[in-house]
């Protein structure tokens, strides 16, 4: 795997040959950042379920300003740190936790969002809730989900705007935008 465009194009991102990842594939990766690429100069990312750190290595190398990952396996979390350590990026943090438990206890706000859990786990509307109840959003934040393509029952905030929405093969892509809140004349 590499990087697919951006400052660090070519460069590689190290996997586990062992099942442990589900990588997002180079092609997934181009149409999520197709969507991105006119919004994604300074964002504060957060990257729950992180794998091989490949969204948020995309992000930077598109100028995004600063990545926070979320990986609870240690040998997939020191994977990560091999991935950045071949950008020379120190704009990240990488967090070896359970990203629900994380998320509980987080308070920085963030204006894009990768979820991306394994697809046999009921992950995305617990890390949903947790979002909105931690208020962990800016306006204008972009979240995306990746999900297996029957996979029906997401439930998201009313504030929450699907952008953009694709299949891909058996997996599910979606992009939400939190609209700003409107000023009342």
């Amino acid at each position: 795997m590499k990087i697919i465009s951006g400052k660090y194009k070519g460069k590689k991102i190290y996997t586990l040959k062992k099942k442990l990842l589900k990588p997002t594939n180079s092609i997934t990766k181009k149409i999520l950042f197709q969507w991105l690429s006119p919004f994604i100069k300074n964002k504060i990312c957060l990257d729950c379920f992180a794998g091989t750190g490949s969204l948020s290595l995309e992000s930077l190398s598109r100028n995004a300003k600063h990545v926070t990952l979320i990986e609870k396996n240690y040998k997939i979390s020191k994977l990560i740190k091999k991935n950045f350590k071949n950008i020379k990026n120190k704009y990240f943090k990488i967090y070896t936790k359970n990203s629900i438990k994380w998320l509980k206890k987080n308070k920085k706000k963030f204006n894009l969002i990768f979820i991306d859990p394994p697809y046999n786990k009921n992950y995305i509307n617990k890390i949903i809730k947790l979002i909105k109840k931690n208020n962990i959003i800016k306006e204008k934040t972009f979240i995306y989900i990746e999900t297996f393509k029957k996979n029906i029952n997401i439930k998201v905030p009313k504030k929450w705007f699907l952008y953009k929405e694709k299949i891909k093969h058996s997996t599910k892509l979606l992009l939400y935008i939190i609209k700003p809140k409107l000023n009342k004349k």
